[in-house]
């Protein structure tokens, strides 16, 4: 039994190639075939996604790597190695539910909206798995490049000249950041004469000094191309128009593709540049706090000047990429905790949202926000207002009273506000950055006796701007919500199928759960942060694998 488990490792990124290659060969005559096949391959990858955390989660919290699975039957570093942990087993579990829920709304029409839909949305889902759970970099840059591939398709997907122009901003930036990642890795193999990323971790403390400079060149370019898809300001300029562009249930699966870039600066900054890399620990570190902390201040005003529900959402994004980033740039085990806590509540209530704007403005005339910030400048709408004010307690419709409360749990958790699973989140994130103990660098703790510094000042300043981008966003949440359910324009009750409502709730049910159940879920993500942080058993004196060094082979 436990050797067919160890098969399932290589399993998320087969089945999602598999149909995508079989829905390739059916013409727009089997259509009903290909939804079909599209469903069970994402649902499929959903019960397999929650086996493998299942597996990750049964090995002991610091042990690093749970499963790795050499193709071919070729050892590391010469052959290609996936790597299951904690980690790549929750971002798995993250893009299975997105892709089952964006998957699902999309049946109602946009699945129709141009060919190849459930192709694209298979290789998307393929790529993105692939990446995760790849334990070198040269695959990695494959995956990735798959996954670009699958979103420039998706992105175009539909009609309209603002989505072409979004979608070829989208292809210039990414196959940019494609070079960087190019020139990245080349530099770091002809240094390192390495890409895997155990061997990597074991040879960059031993590269000599006259090589160190271009070893950290190479880690900087590759960085680079990773934050700009983590949206990180300066470099992520792109992404509210692309996102605000893109179709709700391709906007909603992107809501996991910045975390791709999150993923691997979390990945490689603790694996490659954690406390064993001798001269070159923690390198980056201040850079990519610094980053997200303009990131987060560039979304907060994003969110605030924006007239739309897409761009204000695409600028919500930045705000979750932001507050993820500055936190790996402080570092500590317990923060790292609360930054996986936090980053899976925002990406499913990110997802929610572009999926609730499509329903939500379905009942509103075109140009109705714009229109809206024109009557309030200018004080039109006056008389318009008076004749409707003998209107009171006028009945909602059960359609609107639903997407309302929908709207109103959405805002909760991108805002951080109690009682749902964004505040806590938060709350957890705040917690450990003010407790000294939280920021120790590695999974040991400070000497006993040892006088604990007070927090730095990086930490107050991410503390003052985390309040304020969730008070920006409680403010623009609050001025769209009042625009929408009760501005004084004529709008028509939306037709809303269950098909497109039961995504939108069931993610918001997670975010519930995801409260309710805090204690097991934050058990899980510290684990995981000890896994990540993992250097030396005090005890044992016994040397703890790094996050993807090898465990068990499964032998194919």
């Amino acid at each position: 039994m436990t050797r067919a488990l160890d098969h399932l490792v290589i399993a998320p990124i087969l089945l999602p190639l598999v149909a995508a290659a079989l829905m390739l060969l059916l013409d727009e005559r089997r259509r009903t075939l290909r939804t079909a096949l599209s469903l069970t391959s994402t649902f499929g990858l959903l019960a397999i996604a929650i086996v493998l955390m299942a597996m990750a989660d049964a090995s002991p919290p610091g042990a690093g790597v749970s499963r790795t699975y050499p193709l071919g039957n070729w050892p590391a570093p010469f052959g290609i190695v996936l790597v299951l942990d904690r980690l790549s087993a929750l971002m798995v579990a993250l893009t299975a539910v997105l892709g089952c829920a964006a998957l699902t709304f999309s049946l109602a029409r946009w699945d129709r909206a141009g060919p190849y839909f459930h192709a694209l949305f298979q290789l998307l889902l393929m790529g993105l798995n692939g990446a995760f759970l790849t334990g070198d970099l040269f695959n990695l840059f494959v995956f990735f490049e798959l996954l670009l591939a699958a979103s420039y398709g998706l992105l175009l997907h539909g009609t309209g000249l603002a989505r072409v122009r979004a979608g070829l901003q989208y292809i210039a930036v990414n196959l940019a950041a494609s070079s960087l990642f190019l020139i990245g890795v080349s530099l770091i193999y002809g240094v390192t004469g390495t890409l895997n990323m155990a061997d990597l971790a074991q040879r960059i403390a031993t590269v000599p000094d006259d090589n160190r400079m271009l070893l950290e060149a190479g880690a900087a370019i590759l960085g680079i191309a990773f934050l700009v898809k983590a949206g990180m300001w300066p470099l992520g300029f792109w992404l509210p128009t692309a996102y605000a562009a893109a179709a709700p249930p391709v906007a909603s699966v992107f809501a996991i593709m910045t975390k791709v870039g999150v993923y691997v600066v979390l990945r490689l900054s603790l694996l490659l540049f954690g406390e064993e890399a001798g001269a070159s620990a923690h390198f980056g570190g201040t850079w990519i706090l610094f980053g997200g902390l303009m990131t987060m201040i560039y979304g907060l005003i994003g969110i605030l000047a924006a007239q739309d529900m897409p761009r204000m959402t695409g600028y919500a994004v930045l705000v979750s990429s932001g507050t993820v980033l500055a936190a790996i740039g402080i570092g500590g085990v317990s923060v790292t905790g609360g930054m996986l806590y936090y980053l899976a509540s925002s990406t499913l209530a990110l997802a929610a949202f572009f999926l609730l704007i499509e329903l939500v403005e379905r009942g509103r005339a075109a140009g109705a926000d714009m229109l809206a910030v024109t009557m309030e400048a200018f004080g039109n709408g006056t008389e318009e207002e008076s004749e409707h004010e003998e209107e009171i307690g006028a009945a909602t419709p059960a359609t609107l009273a639903v997407l309302g409360l929908s709207f109103f749990a959405c805002a909760l958790l991108l805002a951080g506000l109690p009682p749902l699973s964004g505040f806590i989140g938060k709350f957890v994130l705040l917690t450990a950055m003010l407790n000294p103990a939280g920021l120790v660098q590695t999974a040991t703790a400070a000497a006993p006796g040892a006088t604990v510094p007070m927090p730095a000042a990086e930490v107050w300043a991410f503390l003052a701007v985390i309040i304020v981008s969730g008070l920006a966003t409680i403010i623009a949440m609050t001025r769209a919500g009042i625009r929408t359910f009760w501005a004084p324009i004529e709008r028509s009750v939306p037709r809303v199928l269950a098909v497109e409502l039961a995504p939108v709730a069931v993610l918001l049910m997670l975010c519930v759960a995801m409260t309710i159940e805090a204690a097991p879920v934050m058990r899980y993500m510290q684990a995981t942060a000890q896994s990540l942080h993992a250097t030396t058993d005090a005890d044992s004196g016994r040397s703890i694998p790094p996050p993807l060094e090898k465990a068990t082979e499964a032998r194919p």
